[in-house]
């Protein structure tokens, strides 16, 4: 009897240990949200090329009008906002089904350590912009993010530090087919964001 108590008071103690030094409330559902939000947003930004004129899959250059950008740029704005908003709503159900407090200091620390590299490639997807290097915005922003996850890892759950690595190598190898980024993106941010959010749906719910 004192040796199964012993082993359930240790067992208590990591627990504890693990929900004080790691925000374990991510749910997700909210990757499969996410997923279908950039989906949804790449088959429409296809479509916008397509009212615009521009076959994207024929392999030519093609030059965006400022207008045309400003309505890219928007339409990825409304997507983080979906992607965000229902990560929030979701990981707020979990964490009060479990009893556990969505902003505490781990919590302060997982978004600071996402934030960084999160911010510089948001600056660095600025320049390119400014520049009109726009065939390079899909990778920096897979990669990027990609980065942010893998540094979120130590204040999360173990598992986000492997779609970090997908996200870092599907956008390192975009580069090298530069007229196929929205492609890239939708692979990334969509089919990979809710095949993880499946994974982890199943193994944490």
């Amino acid at each position: 009897m004192d040796s199964k108590n012993y082993h359930e008071d240790l067992s208590h103690i990591r627990s504890m240990m693990e929900r004080s030094s790691r925000f374990i409330s991510l749910s997700g559902l909210s990757g499969v949200c996410a997923g279908l939000a950039a989906i949804i947003g790449a088959v429409y930004v296809y479509f916008v090329f397509q009212r615009e004129g521009i076959s994207y899959f024929d392999g030519d250059r093609n030059i965006l009008g400022p207008a045309l950008v400003k309505e890219l740029v928007l339409i990825g704005a409304i997507i983080l906002v979906v992607a965000v908003l229902s990560g929030y709503i979701f990981t707020a159900n979990k964490s009060k089904k479990k009893g556990l407090k969505i902003w505490d200091a781990t919590t302060k620390r997982l978004l600071v350590t996402f934030a960084v590299p999160l911010v510089a490639g948001g600056f660095f997807c600025l320049g390119l912009l400014y520049h009109h290097l726009f065939v390079f915005i899909p990778s920096a922003t897979l990669i990027f993010y990609g980065l942010a996850l893998v540094s979120a890892e130590r204040y999360t759950l173990p598992d986000v530090k492997y779609l970090g690595y997908l996200e870092i190598i599907l956008g390192l190898f975009s580069l090298f087919f530069l007229g196929w980024g929205l492609v890239f993106w939708a692979v990334g941010f969509g089919i990979l964001h809710i095949v993880y959010g499946l994974i982890m749906h199943k193994k944490y719910q």
